[in-house]
């Protein structure tokens, strides 16, 4: 509870260091100010919400797809629940690593499949274009394997008897997938989305790895905007403020989105 009520105490707050002390000074005002005209906030923002759409959207995808396939399978489950586990494993500063020599202009592996083909290099990285999508990939890359674990344990667990009784009863697979099968997996889906939403809101060492939100601000995030807020440009209190505007904006949006699905799997 403390670090909380320092973080809003600080968002009120400018904070200054003179003689070796913290010198705080109540100025709400000011912080609320220069949130609303702060210039790099719209964009980053935008990215975020960009990212946060697309990349949840195809890991919820891809995962739910990977859970089912491998949860029909009549041998080696294991061996692919291993095998999945291992993206999650991987320290986010070895997948940038790893990722920006994949992505390299001149030697990447992605231009020199792309040169294979006869289509010229692109810079993955460096065009305003493309640098957020890059983010993307390695995200989805990074995070599949997350959703699939918890929606492959679900899948597990659903109870044979009623997909028996549906096919019995002549069901297709769309409709024991769309009528039976999802609404069954939906506490889970609901689980996964938010931890995965959650986590993507706060995504950082991809980005910071990669791009370092450039060009320009073309795949700066929120999280990295608060870095430099805090740590490149010393705003402490503005920072603070940006994390409060951060979590409730994060907070309003997992609502909505809750909410919607229940409404739709009712």
């Amino acid at each position: 509870a403390y670090p909380m009520f320092n973080l809003f105490r600080m968002s009120m707050s400018t904070i200054e260091f003179r003689g070796g002390s913290e010198i705080w000074t109540f100025t709400p005002g000011r912080n609320w100010s220069a949130l609303l005209t702060d210039p790099g906030l719209g964009p980053t923002v935008s990215n975020t919400l960009v990212f946060v759409a697309v990349a949840v959207f195809v890991e919820m995808v891809l995962g739910l797809a990977l859970a089912l396939l491998v949860g029909g399978m009549a041998r080696g489950k294991g061996l692919m629940r291993t095998i999945m586990i291992v993206p999650i494993l991987v320290p986010p500063v070895a997948i940038g690593s790893m990722f920006k020599l994949m992505y390299n202009y001149d030697f990447g592996l992605f231009n020199q499949i792309l040169g294979a083909v006869g289509i010229g290099p692109v810079s993955w990285l460096g065009s305003p274009s493309l640098a957020l999508w890059s983010v993307v990939l390695v995200d989805v890359w990074h995070w599949v394997p997350f959703v699939f674990l918890i929606l492959f344990a679900a899948v597990e667990g659903l109870p044979r008897e009623v997909l028996e009784a549906a096919r019995v009863d002549g069901a297709t697979r769309w409709q024991l997938l769309w009528r039976i099968t999802l609404p069954l997996l939906m506490p889970a889906i609901t689980v996964a989305f938010l931890f995965r939403a959650i986590l993507a809101f706060k995504a950082f060492d991809e980005v910071f790895l990669l791009t370092g939100g450039g060009p320009g601000t073309s795949s700066e995030l929120l999280s990295l905007h608060l870095y430099k807020v805090f740590f490149e440009q010393n705003q402490l209190g503005y920072g603070a403020m940006l994390s409060v505007f951060t979590i409730v904006g994060v907070l309003l949006l997992l609502s909505t989105a809750r909410g919607a699905t229940r409404r739709w799997t009712r």
